[in-house]
């Protein structure tokens, strides 16, 4: 349960690293608003045509009596926008995250130059069209495994009482996993670590995993929310990375002359000052 608390605090930690950094949370939004428009356009154009592709793709059904057809097509329409829509969850971050890599790149470096006791962020070395690559390689290997999370999870959902309580909330789980893993590959990327080396640094800390990733999947259900607490929840993942790493955090930015960092101990009350 520790963890679990750890885990969102550093979510909330991340919040506050760029509240506290108006320009970079300013920066960080961009890569958002722009997957949040193509998605919308994309579930738009598929609640607009999605009941004829159904019908495109089920010709059997042509023949069947009134009104079976339509209520066959109509429940088929509407499983197929629930799973986008959850893809549409599921992959968001992805998305954006392989949009915004520059941005939050950046972001990344400035939060991870912030809290190192020596002012220092980890460099891949790479150029930047082969970072996209790797992001790009790996985000797709995400989404993958989350498609076929999804898909269980769908099935399960038909499983009476079970599927109405237990698969919902595990639901959030997974998709607070893989929202985790895609967060916290912008800081362990450049650290040069390797997706199945995440996964298995991930998994070792499940309950600090869930802790931040599963507020952050309920409140990325919320329409807009996801754009605004992306910069935020890049920040957090930062920290959290460098937490599963065992590299040291500096509170506050020391570094920087961060008031709580530095303020120096005062002498009790009625002690008299040292002699000259």
């Amino acid at each position: 349960m520790r963890d679990l608390r750890t885990g969102f605090r550093y979510l909330l930690k991340g919040q506050r690293w760029v509240a506290r950094h108006g320009k970079s949370y300013g920066f960080g939004l961009l890569p958002g608003l722009i997957t949040l428009v193509l998605y919308g356009a994309a579930l738009v154009a598929l609640a607009l045509w999605g009941e004829d592709a159904v019908a495109w793709a089920t010709p059997f059904a042509d023949d069947w009596s009134s009104p079976w057809s339509g209520l066959f097509r109509g429940f088929l329409t509407a499983v197929l926008f629930a799973l986008c829509l959850l893809l549409a969850v599921v992959t968001f971050t992805a998305v954006t995250l392989l949009i915004g890599q520059p941005f939050y790149e950046n972001l990344s470096e400035r939060v991870d130059r912030d809290v190192s006791p020596d002012g220092h962020a980890p460099e891949s070395g790479l150029p930047l069209w082969r970072d996209l690559w790797i992001s790009a390689r790996d985000s797709l290997r995400i989404v993958v495994r989350a498609a076929l999370w999804g898909l269980l999870l769908f099935a399960c959902g038909f499983i009476p009482v079970v599927g109405q309580t237990a698969v919902p909330v595990l639901g959030f789980f997974v998709t607070g996993f893989f929202l985790t893993e895609e967060l916290t590959a912008v800081a362990l990327q450049r650290r040069s670590v390797e997706l199945r080396d995440r996964l298995t640094l991930l998994r070792s800390r499940r309950m600090l995993v869930w802790g931040f990733g599963t507020p952050l999947a309920v409140a990325f259900l919320v329409p807009f929310v996801a754009v605004f607490l992306m910069p935020g929840a890049v920040a957090g993942a930062t920290l959290m990375a460098r937490e599963l790493r065992g590299e040291e955090i500096v509170e506050g930015g020391a570094k920087h002359g961060d008031q709580a960092a530095t303020t120096l101990p005062q002498p009790p009350s009625g002690s008299s000052s040292p002699a000259r």
